[in-house]
């Protein structure tokens, strides 16, 4: 008699503050991981982009994100361009320079030959880099936040309707809407888990929610602080969590994970 195969554990969420850091740039506003995880980036009001030092001045960021091997840094600005920087040679002018959107960048992720964006003035835009194509589709309203599902098929779009839209990448479709945290007048970040089974959201109320991805029912909520959360991001391959809020960010993650070194280091 053949016995059925176990069902598969659910992913753990990040549930536990491991630490904060504080970055002594006013004003976070952005956070990301690298591609492997052992670094984070951080951007703040006082126009720097820190590794562990300033890297370069920019004009007044928004977004940051690395390429996939932390060659390349495209940011987003409030004048309505995306610029791509050259960290190996941490020259201070951009290599390239992308002004199709209207309004101010608000968001941005890149996959191997793409690059997405959210501007507030309510577009989505995809640039195929491969193909040399700029592909746009409107939203309604101002997007505060974009990014890829980890198979690459979707994307996830936030506005200032305090919604969360999951669209098919290549038809704009929309599968599926997610509400409940608020988001009505600052940019926040929403995220995929590291295996594309819950939805997250920075919130106005101080929290980060997690919703399932296919239910759409809620999932978790973490109380990261009394003020905003404006940024989050998602380690690539673990249940880890940045959260970026009051000039500092925290780190939250699963409560059994080892700390493999890196930032995911607990301190003594």
């Amino acid at each position: 008699m053949a016995f059925p195969r176990p069902r598969p554990a659910r992913p753990e969420l990040p549930r536990k503050h491991v630490r904060t850091i504080e970055c002594g740039q006013g004003a976070v506003r952005a956070v990301r991981f690298n591609v492997d995880g052992n670094y984070c980036l951080t951007c703040g009001s006082d126009k720097t982009l820190k590794l562990t030092h300033p890297m370069c001045l920019l004009q007044k960021v928004n977004c940051v994100q690395f390429n996939e091997e932390a060659t390349i840094i495209v940011s987003g600005s409030i004048d309505s361009t995306v610029r791509c920087w050259d960290c190996r040679s941490r020259r201070p002018d951009p290599v390239q320079v992308l002004d199709e959107a209207k309004d101010g960048i608000s968001s941005l992720k890149l996959s191997a030959s793409e690059i997405l964006t959210g501007s507030v003035d309510g577009r989505v835009r995809r640039y195929d880099l491969r193909a040399g194509q700029l592909y746009s589709d409107y939203v309604g309203s101002p997007i505060t936040s974009v990014c890829f599902s980890k198979d690459g098929q979707c994307v996830l779009a936030a506005s200032l309707d305090s919604t969360l839209r999951l669209l098919d990448k290549e038809t704009g479709e929309m599968l599926g809407e997610y509400t409940g945290h608020r988001s009505t007048s600052y940019r926040l970040d929403c995220v995929l888990s590291e295996q594309d089974t819950h939805v997250g959201s920075a919130s106005e109320d101080g929290n980060v929610y997690f919703w399932d991805l296919v239910e759409g029912s809620l999932a978790l909520t973490l109380p990261v602080g009394r003020g905003v959360v404006q940024s989050i991001a998602f380690h690539p391959t673990l249940p880890c969590l940045l959260a970026a809020t009051e000039g500092c960010v925290q780190l939250w993650r699963e409560d059994t994970l080892p700390a493999p070194g890196g930032v995911l280091s607990t301190p003594e």
